[in-house]
């Protein structure tokens, strides 16, 4: 029946609505399925942490187990160890207490050879600290009157430059105030020159001006007269109109005079401005030429100038690279000195730690016998009393109170070889010891390689199975371990002499 009731439902669906819905049921389908898939996996997980969990605490309980009976084991050993050592532990304390009070019997018998000993070293350092400080005086003394004679120079050098270059700033100045002296002459003559003109101008202006005062005072003193004369006749004739011919006639007076002052006045003054013009023109060209001539010579003096700047900045540099050089070259000398002197106490402190280490013979002659013959021992003293102009002979004569430090270095590095070479036939031996001990090792011991070899305990017909010279690689035997300890005096009277 909800069967039929859905199928009735998607058949009234339309084809949209009908995949829109089979849609959102896959969805819900696939969510659901997501769902019991996580959960299925958290569980999973879950039961992995509890079965990690009960490992490692049942792997905790196994190992405390396993330990506690590791630890027993080891206990028993470390017993059996703890009495051997003891036993060997007791032997070497009784030798010890024997070697110290040997030691404290000639410790007393070493301390005057020690003293004796240090007053001859002492001695022969302050022979080297003297010889030191000679050398390192000579050198300081050298040093401070190269330095003098530099300065000197540098001084000299310095005020002839500043000499010279103020002479040629004074002879500069000279040049400069002598031009602006004749420029200002000419600049006097040629205001001097115009105000002259002017004056002439002005005084030729003024006659001519007097002399047409006078020609026009005569010539109006005329027609004033003939004036008066029509004057009388016009007004006689004509009453009215002589105020206005009197009035106009003034007008007109005036303005010829104003008009003839302004035309004389405009004459005279472009007359002016064209002899300024032309004046004004020579004394451009005149001045522009001179003005070259200065900038020419101002150019040469200016390059003159650069010259002497760059050969005095060229001198300066070279001065202070040669006084840098300097500095380096005593800063040098003076790291050097301070190496020498931290060598030397670096020796002396060396010294005294291997005077602790030295022998009574060492203490006692310090300096072996020398293996030359009388005359070959004479032949190497007029050798060295030999005047010779090599640096490396000089050099040797310069330290031949290192003679005696020499024989002692040769005399220890004798005595490395010598133990080096003891040192190596004691470590042969103690490799055939082993090797000894080894296959002892071997015979006493029961298992299917040792059985299936012959066995070096065996003595046949006074005849043993020994090997000599076998290479150790068994770790038993290869280093002290916490084994059985075997004395190899047993080994010795055991087996070699079986």
């Amino acid at each position: 029946m909800p069967k039929k009731k859905k199928s009735g439902k998607l058949s009234k669906m339309t084809e949209e609505e009908r995949l829109a819905y089979e849609e959102q049921k896959r969805l819900a389908e696939d969510e659901m399925k997501k769902k019991k898939e996580d959960m299925l996996t958290q569980f999973l997980k879950d039961k992995l942490a509890k079965e990690e969990r009960a490992t490692r605490f049942n792997l905790n309980k196994l190992n405390h187990q396993w330990r506690n009976i590791m630890r027993e084991a080891k206990s028993r050993e470390l017993k059996k160890d703890i009495e051997i050592l003891s036993q060997t532990f007791e032997r070497v304390v009784d030798r010890k207490d024997a070697v110290i009070k040997s030691l404290a019997k000639d410790l007393q018998e070493a301390e005057e050879q020690y003293a004796m000993a240090l007053r001859s070293h002492v001695q022969n350092i302050d022979n080297l600290i003297d010889l030191h400080q000679q050398r390192l005086t000579t050198l300081q003394t050298e040093y401070h009157e190269e330095l003098e004679i530099i300065k000197e120079e540098f001084d000299t050098e310095r005020t002839m430059m500043i000499e010279q270059h103020n002479q040629e700033m004074n002879d500069i100045a000279d040049i400069l105030f002598a031009m602006d002296q004749n420029y200002q002459e000419k600049e006097n003559e040629a205001k001097s020159e115009f105000q002259s003109m002017r004056d002439e101008i002005k005084n030729k202006n003024l006659e001519e001006k007097h002399a047409l005062k006078v020609a026009l005072e005569t010539k109006v003193d005329k027609l004033w007269q003939l004036f008066k004369q029509a004057l009388v006749n016009y007004n006689e004739t004509t009453g009215e109109r002589k105020n206005a011919f009197e009035s106009l006639k003034v007008k007109d007076d005036k303005s010829a005079k104003e008009i003839e002052m302004q035309m004389r006045k405009l004459n005279r003054i472009s007359d002016q401005i064209a002899q300024l013009k032309s004046k004004m023109a020579a004394n451009a060209k005149e001045c522009e030429e001179r003005n070259k001539l200065l900038k020419e010579e101002r150019e040469k003096m200016l390059a003159h100038f650069q010259e002497l700047k760059a050969q005095m900045n060229k001198m300066r540099d070279a001065e202070r690279d040669k006084l840098t050089k300097m500095t380096l070259e005593s800063n040098a000398a003076l790291k050097e000195l301070t190496r020498l002197k931290d060598k030397g106490e670096q020796i002396l402190k060396v010294a005294e730690m291997c005077r602790k280490l030295e022998t009574e013979d060492e203490k006692v002659l310090p300096f072996y016998a020398s293996s030359l013959t009388k005359e070959e021992q004479d032949d190497v003293a007029e050798a060295v009393l030999e005047q010779t102009s090599e640096p490396l002979v000089q050099i040797m004569h310069e330290y031949s109170a290192m003679e005696n430090f020499w024989k002692r270095y040769n005399k220890v590095m004798l005595d490395k070889l010598a133990m080096e070479k003891e040192k190596q036939t004691l470590f042969q031996e103690n490799q055939q010891l082993r090797t000894l001990l080894k296959q002892y090792l071997d015979g006493i011991s029961v298992n299917d390689e040792i059985l299936s070899q012959v066995n070096p305990l065996f003595i046949v017909n006074n005849k043993t199975n020994v090997k000599l010279n076998v290479p150790v690689v068994d770790p038993r035997v290869r280093r002290p371990a916490a084994q059985t300890v075997v004395e190899a005096s047993h080994v010795i009277k055991h087996t070699l002499l079986s």
